[in-house]
């Protein structure tokens, strides 16, 4: 029972964690200072976490991870986004000059 509630604890604060920076994604469209690499191993990890808890039928493993993976791969998304746009603007821009 302990058990449970610890894990339940573990992945209510791990994936509360990610929600300060897709608020703040959000609300400036701005991704420069956010690693690709780190959000596309996270994204990777948090996707094998949840086959692991549908594999081994844990309940915080699998409602933890299922909001992880959505919540990192909307940061993983924007990222991909917002660079590939404003490389495309600084292309223009450099062609207008």
């Amino acid at each position: 029972m302990i058990e449970t509630t610890f894990g339940y604890l573990a992945a209510f604060c791990t994936t509360a964690s990610f929600l300060p920076q897709v608020i703040k994604v959000f609300k400036t469209r701005h991704t420069k200072d956010i690693s690709l690499g780190m959000f596309l191993l996270m994204t990777a990890g948090v996707s094998f976490w949840l086959i692991y808890g549908l594999l081994i039928t844990s309940p915080p493993i699998i409602m933890a991870n299922s909001v992880t993976v959505v919540l990192s791969f909307y940061i993983l998304f924007m990222k991909l986004k917002l660079d590939v746009l404003n490389l495309n603007k600084a292309n223009i821009k450099r062609l207008k000059n």
